[in-house]
């Protein structure tokens, strides 16, 4: 159990009609707060290293401490996630760069969007920061070493191809990219997104991904209330075969869309402190349930 924490093609938002922010598929079922400067020009920094401070090399204990006898007890002691903050903050500056083609082993797609946001302007780049810098330290506190795929929210990039090589690098455990839709705002709830078989790297963890997503699925219902998704998915599962940040992935791996926000209801979530803590104790547990259940 999860403990709280000891506490344009890209000249435009991936807004109204937007699917899933990747570009639209259609669905088996129905039919991106930091005060660092931004460094404009410059692709934001790939996290190849733990968040948090790395462990001494220098020295080796020959006895047991209780402070390491406590970290081997933690659920997620040994477990390695990646946690993917969709978009970035300065996208919409670099629309050049963020158009370049890059290849995602079935085809080819811009290295990333502006990503969407609420009508009156709480970015999705911002939202998935939020929230992910949340569901980091959490997953931290339960003993997981967590990798962040971008370390700022004021710069632009990565592109999607090198988001899903930092989980394969870290040969995580899970990976999961957090985002917020932008469809039309009559339709409202959350979904899944799971990688489907095409041939390509993402193969061999198709089923773990599909386990993966069923886990963060029922979490986060539970623990947020929000509704599945009305208007994509069955019961907000979803299978794509477009999207790099999955196909390229040798982990693991989903995304979630964790609501609508150019919906009224579902935006009021994403503006809310006090709930998006509650998104991420949900996914945090979701996470912990699939890593700790037996294969």
């Amino acid at each position: 159990m999860i403990r709280r924490p000891l506490a344009a093609a890209a000249l435009a938002l991936c807004g109204v009609g937007a699917v899933a922010c990747g570009g639209a598929e259609v669905s088996d079922s129905k039919a991106a707060a930091s005060g660092t400067a931004p460094r404009l020009g410059r692709p934001a920094a790939t996290q190849d290293g733990a968040a948090g401070t790395a462990p001494s090399e220098t020295a080796v204990p020959t006895t047991r401490t209780a402070a390491a006898s406590e970290t081997e007890a933690l659920p997620l002691a040994g477990k390695v996630v990646v946690i993917d903050p969709g978009h970035n903050g300065g996208n919409f500056r670099h629309t050049k760069e963020i158009n370049q083609l890059v290849g995602i082993s079935n085809q080819k797609k811009a290295c990333d969007t502006t990503g969407t946001s609420t009508n009156d302007g709480y970015t999705e780049a911002a939202f998935t920061w939020d929230v992910s810098n949340r569901l980091a330290k959490l997953l931290k506190a339960e003993g997981a070493t967590v990798k962040l795929t971008r370390t700022r929210s004021t710069e632009w990039g990565p592109c999607i191809n090198q988001r899903a090589a930092v989980g394969n690098k870290a040969k995580a455990d899970a990976a999961i990219s957090v985002h917020g839709d932008g469809a039309a705002a009559n339709l409202r709830g959350f979904h899944i997104i799971m990688p489907k078989k095409i041939g390509g790297p993402v193969d061999p963890v198709v089923k773990d991904s599909a386990r993966l997503g069923a886990n963060v699925r029922d979490a986060f219902h539970s623990g947020t209330g929000l509704p599945y998704s009305n208007y994509i998915g069955k019961q907000a599962l979803n299978y794509r075969s477009d999207l790099g940040g999955l196909n390229l992935s040798t982990v693991p791996k989903i995304f979630i869309e964790c609501g609508n926000m150019r919906n009224a209801k579902d935006a009021a979530r994403f503006k809310d402190s006090a709930f998006r803590a509650k998104m991420a104790r949900s996914l945090a547990k979701g996470l912990e349930n699939y890593l700790t259940s037996a294969r």
